[in-house]
């Protein structure tokens, strides 16, 4: 774990919400100088705590309303098997995170898609490229939270 004192963690907080703040009003909002937020922000992305700054759309409103949850169980777990599945998931543009997981479940895969059809097609693809032996889908009804913001 990377030490950071209160002051970067104001500035980690504020940038979590508003990426785009100007140093300015960010300076205002943390209690320092452009100058200072600048050197910080730039410290903090060398040390790796800042790994890149993006722009968050509404899912909906670029036609991928539809969150469906993949819940997967394979019968192999050799490193190659797992390099072919890290590939394939990757290779993928809808599958929007992937996890290995403990207890029952060997991976978790969120997907971003139109609709049932177009999950259809996510799956039809995934398995075209690697042998899996159980997928399971849920599809989201409601999405209470969702929030890309860590607890500082």
């Amino acid at each position: 774990m990377v030490e950071i004192d209160e002051t970067d963690r104001r500035i980690l907080r504020h940038l979590q919400r508003q990426a785009d703040s100007s140093l300015e009003s960010l300076g205002e909002i943390v209690g320092l100088s452009r100058n200072a937020c600048w050197r910080r922000i730039r410290a903090m992305e060398e040390r790796g705590i800042i790994t890149g700054r993006v722009a968050l759309l509404d899912p909906a409103s670029v036609g991928l309303g539809q969150m469906v949850v993949m819940l997967i169980r394979t019968s192999r777990h050799g490193g190659a098997w797992l390099d072919d599945f890290a590939a394939a998931t990757r290779a993928i543009p809808q599958i929007i995170s992937v996890y290995r997981m403990s207890g029952d479940l060997d991976y978790l895969i969120r997907a971003r898609v139109r609709d049932v059809a177009d999950y259809d097609r996510l799956y039809q693809a995934l398995i075209q490229r690697i042998e899996l032996a159980d997928v399971s889908a849920s599809f989201v009804m409601e999405e209470i939270k969702e929030t890309t913001e860590l607890p500082l």
